[in-house]
């Protein structure tokens, strides 16, 4: 099945918005339903305790499912975030870490996926549940 957007277009929108790349989110895979995104380590994404803060993961989950949705609905779909939980399993300590977002549910109304963050040596960092409402 072809996906609904291609991956310049994605890596073009992560470059395009001020939010996205503020993060320096780097688009590392796409496929129907699915994203993968690369978060570099940042100082300022670095909590007083000197661990990468929960914001950061949880913003990569949601671009990450953002895109995600691109894959099967286009790059002008406006889907927006409704619900996210986040468990958060491990810490970083300045390092990257990859997320990757996967459809469960495509939905009229909604749609249902669930976003894992891993860092650079494979540990499972934190699960998210994600849901968006469609327009």
């Amino acid at each position: 099945m072809a996906l609904a957007v291609t991956d310049a277009e994605l890596r073009a929108l992560l470059a395009d918005v001020p939010f996205t790349r503020a993060y320096g989110f780097r688009l590392s895979s796409i496929a129907d339903g699915q994203c993968a995104i690369d978060v570099p380590f940042q100082k300022t994404f670095e909590r007083p305790s000197g661990i990468v803060s929960g914001q950061v993961f949880m913003a990569a989950a949601d671009v990450a499912m953002w895109l995600a949705i691109m894959t099967k609905l286009g790059r002008t779909d406006a889907s927006v975030t409704a619900a996210m939980t986040t468990a958060f399993l491990g810490s970083a300590k300045e390092e990257a870490f990859r997320c990757t977002a996967r459809i469960l549910r495509l939905g009229r109304r909604l749609v249902y996926g669930v976003a894992e963050s891993v860092g650079t040596d494979g540990r499972l960092l934190a699960h998210h549940t994600v849901t968006y409402a469609r327009p």
